[in-house]
């Protein structure tokens, strides 16, 4: 029987404060602190890197908060790997881990560390073995190439780790996670380039490549369609975070009361967006490897998936799953019946995948009806004039939450899905990730900061 609490205390770790509530100054600091370094890492080359084949790759780039190429080429990738992998095996009960037990948190949290470890490792290896990022090619064959190879894989493993570390540091230091500070870190430096980059296109040298340069130089130029295209790409950018936020704002309530305490109660919400942004993360890393998988094919002579010219997929499978710039194209004029027949299978293709990954993950994450009931009344509570029975609260449960899911995920999809046809500054999926990351760390820090503004509030909750 393996002791994975003595197994996990191999790897280094951050120790948690020892004050049980940190100010909200010094939150904000080590928060600041590790998003200043993660992008200084996000700069810092890999030794001996002569080929970089997953730079094409943007879709896996903003799931994994990555920059490949640099010593943070893995993001957080393995974080989240094994943040998946352990909720379905204990969700499904493979693994036999009581979660409400604190013997089976501690031994969680335990084999979810291990389980990180190994998946930086897995991972960097793969990536230098399957040649997505590799030595140059023309050292092939050579005691040097070799050499280079395990270079780069300890390199990556030592850039996973950081982020490993730098997680925990925004955990237990600072505000939300390291997680998803990375992911809207990487989305909201690319939307700032792509909107203000004042150098030339590296397609077209004569213009700006950031959409408001691009803009005023199309204004005073007289170039009405170059103008139509920049308002409309940034336009699209802010719709899509505007509708992201109503989304996540809008909730269900459901009345709860202490069954041994009259007079207080509360409210549990069910967001309408209930499985967050789980879905659509998943419906992007599948699409992202299907088009890797479909490179990969085609270079060793079998484009079973389909066939790319340049970096864009040209034909087969991959090309129905690429999204055209459709919007783009109807104002340039050179729309046609096959993109229009693309757009919709993107649609389609996003809106359904996110519903079905959203219900797999409800079954397997115990957020069903049953599952949400148990957790109430294993707490105390129960819905105000109704008997304390887990049938009766999951009966009631059930009328809200199969909804929100197919509701949510199908929204979240489309959204997505009409962010990247509609030429928006960003990936669809980025900004959806971004907006409720950033929503969910406004309302940490609005609570951190109600905390140490009201002294009233600290006496009650934290009484001498």
């Amino acid at each position: 029987m393996v002791d994975w609490s003595k197994l996990s205390q191999w790897f280094p770790e951050v120790r948690k404060p020892e004050v049980e509530r940190l100010a909200f100054n010094k939150k904000l600091l080590w928060t600041g602190i590790v998003l200043i370094l993660f992008f200084i890492l996000s700069y810092v080359p890999l030794v001996g890197l002569g080929q970089n084949a997953l730079q094409q790759f943007e879709y896996l780039s903003i799931i994994l908060g990555a920059s490949f190429g640099s010593l943070i080429s893995l993001g957080i990738g393995p974080i989240v790997t094994a943040s998946i992998v352990m909720q379905l095996l204990v969700g499904s009960g493979i693994l036999g881990i009581d979660l409400t037990q604190k013997e089976g948190k501690a031994k969680f949290q335990a084999m979810q560390k291990v389980a990180v470890i190994f998946f930086v490792a897995f991972e960097a290896t793969v990536y230098v073995l399957m040649g997505g990022l590799a030595p140059d090619p023309a050292l092939a064959g050579t005691m040097t190439y070799l050499l280079l190879k395990v270079a780069l894989i300890a390199q990556l493993i030592t850039g996973g780790y950081l982020i490993v570390l730098m997680d925990e540091v925004c955990s237990k230091w600072g505000f939300g996670s390291g997680v998803g500070l990375f992911i809207a870190a990487g989305v909201a430096g690319q939307i700032f380039v792509r909107a203000l980059n004042p150098f030339a296109s590296p397609t077209n040298p004569d213009v700006p490549a950031g959409a408001i340069p691009y803009l005023f130089r199309a204004l005073s130029t007289g170039d009405s369609t170059g103008a139509v295209l920049a308002v409309t790409g940034i336009a699209v950018t802010i719709l899509i975070f505007v509708i992201s936020v109503y989304v996540q704002a809008m909730k269900v309530e459901i009345p709860l009361s202490f069954g041994r305490v009259r007079g207080f109660g509360m409210r549990w919400p069910l967001r309408f967006v209930y499985t967050s942004n789980i879905p659509v993360i998943l419906i992007a890393a599948l699409m992202a490897n299907i088009q890797l998988w479909a490179r990969l094919l085609q270079n060793l002579g079998h484009p079973i998936l389909g066939t790319f010219s340049g970096n864009v997929p040209s034909t087969g499978f991959v090309k129905w799953l690429h999204s055209p710039d459709i919007i783009q194209s109807i104002i340039t004029g050179s729309a046609n019946w096959t993109m229009i027949g693309q757009a919709m299978t993107y649609i389609t293709f996003m809106i359904l995948g996110s519903i079905l990954f959203a219900v797999l993950w409800v079954k397997t994450a115990n957020m069903d009806a049953a599952s949400q009931a148990k957790q109430i009344i294993s707490s105390g509570m129960q819905i105000p004039g109704f008997r304390r029975d887990p049938r009766v609260l999951e009966s009631i449960l059930n009328r809200y939450i199969p909804g929100l899911t197919i509701m949510g995920a199908a929204t979240v999809g489309f959204l997505a899905a009409l962010a990247d046809l509609g030429g928006a500054l960003s990936r669809g999926t980025g900004i959806l990730l971004t907006v409720m990351i950033m929503y969910r760390l406004y309302e940490d820090i609005a609570k951190q900061h109600a905390f140490d503004m009201h002294p009233a509030l600290r006496k009650i909750m934290m009484p001498e």
